[in-house]
């Protein structure tokens, strides 16, 4: 690891912090789900190296990275129909690199707005209430896909 990458890593909260609840993970990178009361089903894959861009990654790596990604997508697809099935990959604050995987809702605060936008509605249930099964039946859902992975 060169210094520049190095100093990187040692300031980066990504490399010093786990950035969630942690569902599943492997050597190559960990899947966490971000704890927001108005995006409950809000999924983070985050590259175990520090790394910020995704082709930095070899080809297998790549690979692995977007199975993983295409897994929990198909769980949030299945568990929860949701609207859409927001993909980003930014790293502007962060610049480690991570995917967020997010179900949206046309009933979600913000929706269609990116979750990054401006609010349009206020919501009067919990948006946790308002999923089709409970987060912790999805968290293993989500790992289980992600097991059949690393197998």
């Amino acid at each position: 690891m060169t210094g520049a990458a190095l100093s990187a890593s040692n300031a980066c909260p990504l490399c010093l912090e786990a950035g969630g609840l942690v569902v599943a993970q492997t050597p190559l990178w960990r899947v966490v789900r971000v704890v927001d009361a108005n995006f409950p089903a809000f999924y983070r894959l985050i590259w175990q190296a520090h790394v910020a861009e995704f082709s930095q990654l070899s080809e297998a790596e790549a690979q692995a990275c977007m199975a993983a990604v295409t897994a929990i997508e198909r769980v949030l697809l299945s568990a929860l129909s949701p609207t859409k099935i927001n993909l980003a990959t930014l790293g502007n604050v962060v610049p480690h690199l991570h995917w967020h995987v997010i179900a949206r809702f046309d009933w979600d605060s913000h929706f269609p707005n990116p979750i990054w936008g401006a609010a349009l509605r206020e919501t009067s249930e919990p948006a946790e209430l308002r999923l089709a099964v409970p987060l912790a039946e999805l968290d293993a859902r989500v790992a289980a896909a992600l097991h059949k992975l690393a197998v």
